[in-house]
């Protein structure tokens, strides 16, 4: 299999890599990592808490990758430094580089968020020439194209939003909609009169977005 290679890619312009480096070995295996997170909220008189989704974290890349310069007579970290110099801040985006992580059919775009360099063979004059380094990799979603692929505008609202413990109308306007103003639908479709009057364990109707006015939050006709 072709060694793998990671990409270096331009800050402003995400299909253009500016340098890449090339997998001294490739590794023996790796993991894809990914979880949710979910608030549990007690309810009285139901057997157990109800849970609300809060947010999905992004996915995780690990892998041990292996250095070996015994037969140069070189530093080894001479090569180490090239993958772990990725956490460092770039002086014109003022954060680490995007990356873009390829092996055979994985193809990942990412940053380093983790390196741990442990060095296992040295030469008679203490110079390090063989190395493991631990790597994790953080996906990067690029923010614009995230909201163009899911849609958000177009959701199905039709689940149920069931009501956390300080919760407000205008704070369930901004996870929904991104906009505060926009509680009047909410209130309006469930018969709240008082936005302050609602606790926790209530179930909320949300109106579907294209029924709402974004700048005023009015329901649209």
């Amino acid at each position: 299999m072709a060694k793998a290679v990671i990409m270096i890619l331009a800050p402003t312009q995400l299909t253009r890599a500016t340098d890449f480096i090339v997998v001294q070995f490739n590794p023996e295996e790796y993991s894809l990592n990914k979880d949710n997170n979910f608030a549990s909220q007690p309810i009285p008189g139901l057997s157990s808490p109800i849970l609300q989704f809060v947010n999905g974290n992004l996915r995780t890349l690990e892998m041990e990758l292996f250095f070996d310069t015994l037969d140069e007579n070189k530093d080894v970290r001479l090569e180490t430094e090239k993958v772990a110099g990725l956490l460092k801040i770039d002086s014109e985006s003022h954060a680490p580089p995007i990356l873009r992580f390829l092996w055979g059919s994985l193809d990942f775009t990412c940053v380093l968020t983790k390196a741990n360099q442990k060095f296992t063979r040295f030469m008679s004059s203490g110079l390090p020439v063989r190395a493991r380094m631990n790597v994790t990799f953080s996906e990067f979603i690029d923010a614009e194209h995230e909201i163009k692929e899911t849609n958000r505008s177009t959701a199905d609202f039709s689940k149920a939003h069931v009501v956390l413990k300080d919760e407000t109308l205008s704070g369930i306007a901004v996870k929904y909609y991104n906009n505060a103003q926009t509680w009047r639908p909410i209130a309006i479709v469930n018969s709240i009169d008082d936005p302050r009057a609602i606790s926790p364990g209530m179930v909320l109707r949300i109106p579907s977005l294209p029924f709402v006015d974004q700048f005023t939050g009015e329901v649209m006709k």
